[in-house]
């Protein structure tokens, strides 16, 4: 039984756990072939291997053609919209309803129509499901209207299925977490200063036991939609490392945001005692 535990001291992000994984040793060359089975064109990835604070791990990173970074994609929403991670685009500029936009019907769409396996598609698809519904409730939506700017909707295709894909390639039976940790306070959207969690994060935690404690020290938020979204469809239990269970190998990946303390997610493989 291998089990993969997320030590979550500083919150996750879509690309987080992807670093993280690509750390404990997912090969990145077939990471890249299998992704590619998602036939869409207009990305490249990026991983390296560097240091914050001394503590080394995995940088992983989807390069657009467009200046937007890619934890800035962002899920557009009519007549508002809300950005995933950090929550404002890196050329400063908000784009028009006029521009294309992905609704969840035509994700799901390009899922399907991939050659991905359906281990992937269906988690894939359940992760979006969630950051969607969690989205048209907060704005009072038909979950039909709800959708994601064209950059936004590759972004977050490309870090939602590649992380199913890592995950697969990883080989574990189950998911273990601690309990997940995010900032505090406000930050600042298009729409003015909003509490963290973020609403779609607040709004998913609704109907589940997903436990999440608040670090008083750090004025940001720490998980973002994406991140909630991947934990809340693929975490088995939150509980301490079981006593029955041998770490194997550790893993680690950070994020953007600096923050008074290792802004990280840690990762460990472990192996049932015999």
């Amino acid at each position: 039984m291998r089990t993969l535990y997320l030590d979550a001291f500083s919150g996750i992000s879509g690309d987080m756990f992807i670093g993280a994984l690509l750390d404990l040793g997912v090969d990145f060359k077939q990471f890249e072939t299998e992704l590619a089975k998602l036939n869409v064109t207009g990305y490249h990835l990026h991983a390296q291997r560097i240091a914050k604070s001394s503590i080394y791990g995995t940088d992983f990173d989807v390069h657009l053609p467009e200046t937007v970074h890619k934890d800035e994609g962002f899920i557009e929403v009519t007549p508002a919209h809300h950005h995933d991670h950090p929550h404002q685009h890196a050329d400063g500029h908000t784009h028009s309803h006029g521009d294309e936009v992905r609704h969840l019907k035509d994700i799901e769409a390009i899922i399907d129509h991939s050659d991905l396996s359906d281990y992937v598609k269906t988690n894939a698809k359940q992760v979006f499901t969630e950051i969607a519904k969690s989205e048209a409730i907060v704005h009072e939506l038909p979950l039909s209207d709800v959708h994601f700017h064209e950059v936004g909707a590759l972004d977050s295709i490309v870090d939602i299925v590649g992380a199913f894909v890592a995950l697969e390639l990883l080989a574990v039976d189950q998911v273990y977490s601690s309990e997940l940790t995010d900032g505090s306070g406000f930050i600042k959207v298009a729409h003015g200063m909003m509490p963290v969690p973020v609403p779609a994060v607040m709004q998913m935690r609704v109907g589940s036991a997903i436990p999440i404690k608040q670090n008083p020290e750090i004025h940001t938020e720490l998980i973002t939609p994406t991140g909630m979204g991947i934990v809340k469809t693929i975490v088995d239990q939150f509980c301490p490392i079981p006593d029955n269970q041998t770490i194997t190998k550790v893993g680690y990946s950070f994020g953007n945001r600096e923050t008074p303390q290792l802004n990280a997610l840690r990762v460990m493989l472990c192996e049932k005692k015999n």
